[in-house]
């Protein structure tokens, strides 16, 4: 039940991206093809919840003075085995990141989160919370990958799908994806910077859109509840 509450929330209502606005700048710059998102997703998802975990594990100890720059450190430490393992590994992902990987360091939502969680709890919580803000991060990078790489230039799973030779997945890179329709037939201007902008804008928009019509929902729903509980009570008055 707990799991199932902090998913709901790292994926919708306190997505790191659209409602807490953190990370908007890799999240536009890299979000070209679904190869790219889905790598810097899972790597922001593992950062996130071993600093969570390293965080939590030590917060009483932490001197208050200096922890943001302890937190510093300890992100740091883990952006730096996850790049040096992307190049031993997967050196197309590591290369296609670039600079992205260690700017993970500053990234707002790991900080934020130590910041604002885990140092307030304990380790089982903060890796609940480091897998779930991770999960609601990548959803956004994978959607964003989606819809740009779709509208386009007709593809989709570019760098990551490669049907040549029967359908595979790829960790080369080199993946032609899937072919929809003519990239000559697609929105070019979404493959550019701007086309982050303009992509996350709208869903932006949308997912606000969405949680301000929950949220008056779910506030009509409880005023009949009490308009119902205070004309019951009445009844039984009389």
């Amino acid at each position: 039940m707990y799991f199932r509450t902090k998913l709901k929330e790292g994926v919708i209502t306190n997505n790191p991206i659209l409602v807490q606005q953190l990370g908007m700048c890799a999240t536009m710059a890299i979000t070209t093809t679904l190869f790219n998102g889905v790598g810097m997703g899972l790597s922001v998802l593992i950062i996130l919840t071993c600093c969570n975990v390293c965080v939590a594990a030590i917060r009483k100890i932490i001197p208050e003075e200096i922890r943001l720059a302890i937190f510093v450190v300890v992100i740091a430490g883990f952006v730096t085995i996850v790049d040096l393992l992307l190049q031993a590994f997967i050196p197309a992902l590591s290369s296609a990141l670039g600079v992205f990987i260690p700017l993970i360091v500053v990234n707002c939502i790991i900080i934020g989160r130590a910041e604002a969680f885990c140092q307030k709890n304990t380790v089982g919580a903060s890796f609940v919370d480091g897998i779930t803000q991770g999960l609601g991060y990548t959803c956004v990078l994978i959607l964003m990958c989606l819809i740009r790489e779709l509208l386009g230039s007709g593809r989709f799973g570019g760098g990551l799908i490669d049907i040549t030779n029967g359908f595979r997945f790829t960790m080369d890179g080199t993946g032609a994806g899937i072919q929809l329709f003519p990239s000559d037939y697609g929105a070019s201007i979404l493959n550019l910077p701007f086309g982050g902008f303009l992509t996350l804008g709208v869903i932006f928009g949308t997912m606000q859109y969405a949680l301000k019509k929950s949220a008056k929902k779910k506030e009509a729903a409880e005023q009949a509840a009490a308009a119902a509980a205070a004309a019951a009570a009445k009844e039984v008055d009389e």
